[in-house]
């Protein structure tokens, strides 16, 4: 009898041991509260400053306009150097790692379903649709650009915008958004996050304010489909981000012809986005109202 207590101990004490080291590794992926605004703050500020100075060597490396266009290289491929190059773990960032917490059955049960993951990548086809309906009931006419009028090849033009807007999520939706996340709800730092990347775009906001309101709109409306589409969905968050980005760079590229400096298709844009957002912020306040199904099946009363 002594012999078989003595292996319950060492059993229990066994389980708790790697219990600790469970949490102890979960930890690490923990940013502390204390250091979410210094760690922001910092980290703008160097990708603002990096973008500027990507942006402005830019032109003297070659690359085609057209490859360029929507989604910068060089300012692109310059948040994701500040975002990998912080001191953390890579696989973290490239995972968009989310703040660790306590989780139950309800937690798992709650995890964003693959239908979800399905509508992310349809919503901008959504966002391109409100935005050429816009612009008939607005214009008259929808600008439609034909792939025949690029001199360059539509898989070069698509596959750049693919590694280009890759390049920007690792910054904005794999790193900040999972830093603020530690500190606010999916929307409020989604919207921050959407302010920033809005503003990131400098060029964008001299185009006068109605222009840069507009496009404001759009990013903050677009990071809060993406910060609560991914808010519980544990992988491939950066092909999903990058895909859903790369998506509405190239409906705006054949479409609605965003690039114009013309304030009306902005605005236009900025509206599509928004509307596209209501349902994912009517789903998700409906999914924070709804009763616990475990706790409703394990509740007293009547059978």
């Amino acid at each position: 009898m002594p012999d078989h207590k003595h292996d319950q101990d060492h059993d229990q004490d066994h389980a708790q041991d790697q219990d600790h080291d469970r949490k102890e590794g979960q930890g690490q992926r923990r940013v502390p509260r204390s250091g979410w605004a210094a760690q922001t703050g910092v980290f703008l500020t160097v990708a603002l400053l990096a973008a500027g100075l990507c942006g402005a060597l830019q032109p003297a490396t070659g690359i085609p306009q057209e490859v360029l266009q929507l989604t910068q290289f060089g300012p692109a491929l310059a948040v994701a150097a500040v975002a990998l190059l912080w001191p953390g773990r890579i696989r973290d960032r490239l995972a968009g790692t989310l703040p660790a917490r306590r989780e139950g059955p309800a937690d798992h049960e709650a995890r964003q379903p693959s239908g979800n993951r399905a509508a992310l990548l349809l919503t901008p086809a959504l966002i391109i649709a409100l935005s050429a309906g816009g612009a008939l009931l607005t214009s008259g006419s929808l600008p439609v650009t034909s792939s025949q009028a690029f001199t360059h090849p539509l898989t070069l033009l698509v596959t750049t915008q693919l590694i280009g807007a890759c390049a920007e999520e690792i910054g904005w939706r794999c790193y900040l958004q999972p830093l603020l996340r530690t500190r606010f709800g999916p929307v409020a730092a989604s919207v921050l996050v959407g302010t920033a990347w809005g503003l990131w775009h400098v060029p964008a906001l001299t185009q006068g304010p109605a222009y840069a309101a507009g496009f404001l709109t759009a990013t903050v409306a677009m990071s809060v489909i993406l910060g609560l589409a991914l808010e519980r969905v544990r992988s491939n968050r950066l092909l999903l981000a990058g895909g859903f980005h790369t998506l509405v760079n190239l409906g705006m590229l054949f479409v609605t012809d965003e690039t114009s400096p013309a304030t009306a298709p902005m605005a236009v844009f900025g509206a599509a986005c928004l509307a596209a957002a209501l349902p994912w912020i009517a789903s998700a306040r409906r999914a924070a109202t709804a009763p616990d199904r475990i706790a409703a099946a394990t509740a007293d009363g009547p059978r």
